[in-house]
């Protein structure tokens, strides 16, 4: 746990990248879906079909983990994107499509692995951490209060910059009023 938690970043959301949509806080640090779309300027970084957005920075090599509290939230993505992938159509969640995730939806958590697998948790998850050790293909996520890991994509292939990335409300629906925090690394604290 401490090796992986020495690798925590400090991830900023990217307002370039974010479907207009979504209301992220000043400090790039929150995002949640808004009830009416903002007028916002087209750019090919802009995410233009569902409600996401990436990290301000993404990484070539080396490990990073970092952190979101997803607690409130009814229906969320996160993990990380390389940074070609389709940002103007439906898109597919799948490694082979770049996308390396795990979601909420309709009370039931799922590896997006293409196909989705099915999650076994302790409890409903209130903190979620995401480390990606590049050079040797590995996206784990863990939940972060009772530290154990939920699910490993290994043997992925990056051939270029992958991004922390994020999704409040995939289906666009407005049911989620909590935002999508990036928290501070949270530490344990066992009996």
């Amino acid at each position: 746990m401490k090796s992986i938690k020495s690798h925590a970043v400090n991830v900023i959301l990217d307002p370039d990248t974010a479907h207009p949509i979504l209301i992220l806080s000043a400090d790039g640090k929150q995002v949640k879906p808004g009830e009416t779309r903002q007028n916002l300027p087209e750019t090919p970084k802009r995410f233009t079909y569902h409600g996401d957005v990436l990290g301000r920075e993404g990484f070539s090599s080396g490990k990073f983990y970092y952190e979101v509290q997803v607690k409130g939230n009814a229906e969320w993505v996160i993990g990380v994107a390389k940074e070609s992938i389709n940002r103007k159509g439906d898109i597919t969640l799948a490694p082979e499509y770049g996308y390396w995730t795990i979601w909420l939806i309709n009370g039931n958590y799922k590896a997006l692995a293409g196909p989705s697998v099915p999650l076994s948790l302790k409890g409903k998850l209130q903190r979620v951490g995401v480390f990606v050790d590049f050079d040797a293909g590995l996206v784990s996520f863990y939940d972060a209060d009772c530290w154990y890991n939920i699910y490993s994509f290994t043997n992925a292939s990056f051939t270029e910059k992958v991004y922390p990335f994020f999704s409040p409300d995939y289906s666009d629906e407005g049911e989620n009023s909590a935002p999508l925090v990036i928290s501070p690394v949270h530490v344990c604290h066992t009996n």
